[in-house]
C-alpha cells in the first residue's frame, strides 16, 4: 500500500475524498493518482540525514608570500 495526499477533492460512485486528506491505496493507483494536480505521495519514513555534519568553512584569505607579485 502507498499513501497520497489529496490536493483537490475527489468523489466517485464508492469513495469521497477531501482536499488534505491522507489516503492508503495499492502502489500502481497511488502512482497514478499522484500527479501533482490531484494528489502527491506521502513520505512514511522520515528521510535519513547524518547525525554527524562538519559545519561549512569560509575560505581564508591567503597571504602573499614575501617577495613574489600578487597573482
Amino acid at each position: 500500500m502507498a499513501r497520497i495526499r489529496m490536493l483537490t477533492s475527489v468523489a466517485g460512485a464508492d469513495f469521497s475524498w477531501e482536499a488534505g486528506q491522507v489516503v492508503d491505496l495499492p502502489g500502481a493507483e497511488a502512482t497514478a493518482w499522484a500527479d501533482g494536480v490531484r494528489a502527491v505521495m506521502v513520505r512514511t519514513v522520515a528521510a535519513e540525514t547524518p547525525e554527524d555534519v562538519a559545519p561549512e568553512r569560509a575560505a581564508r584569505k591567503r597571504r602573499p608570500v614575501k617577495g613574489r607579485a600578487p597573482e
